[in-house]
């Protein structure tokens, strides 16, 4: 499993084009997959670990409303996606809507993806998150 770790800033430009950390893309190979992500960011995920999620995804009932709205959302959205010459990846207008991304984002790691998001609604994360971070980690290893 590849783990991804790091903060970088970056701007897309007009065309949805965005750099992406060559440390980055080394693990991700040429082909990867660009998808909604949950708080109004972008996942990318290498081939292998897209086929974990939708292997999970694929466990859900489908006769449940949530699971079907989740996977509607979540798979429309999702593109393939090839990096340039340049090491830009092509970000869909849908997508970049989706995400606020205008100009100004945060390219982060986050275990098995990457995460694109705004530079404001990144700092604005940050912000929130910091004064739970205790009780989180609290709540989730507790013995």
């Amino acid at each position: 499993m590849l783990m991804f770790m790091g903060e970088y800033h970056h701007s897309i430009d007009e065309k949805g084009r965005l750099v992406i950390p060559t440390k980055f893309r080394l693990k991700l190979g040429n082909e990867f997959i660009v998808a909604r992500g949950i708080e109004k960011c972008l996942y990318i995920y290498s081939k292998d670990d897209w086929n974990n999620v939708v292997s999970k995804l694929n466990t859900l009932p489908f006769t449940k409303k949530d699971a079907r709205d989740f996977i509607r959302s979540f798979f429309s959205g999702a593109t393939d996606c090839v990096f340039d010459r340049q090491g830009r990846a092509m970000i869909s207008s849908i997508l970049c809507k989706y995400a606020n991304l205008t100009k100004d984002c945060v390219i982060i790691g986050a275990n098995d993806r990457i995460e694109i998001w705004d530079k404001d609604a990144w700092e604005e994360f940050l912000a929130s998150s910091e004064e739970k971070l205790s009780d989180l980690a609290e709540n989730l290893f507790m013995e």
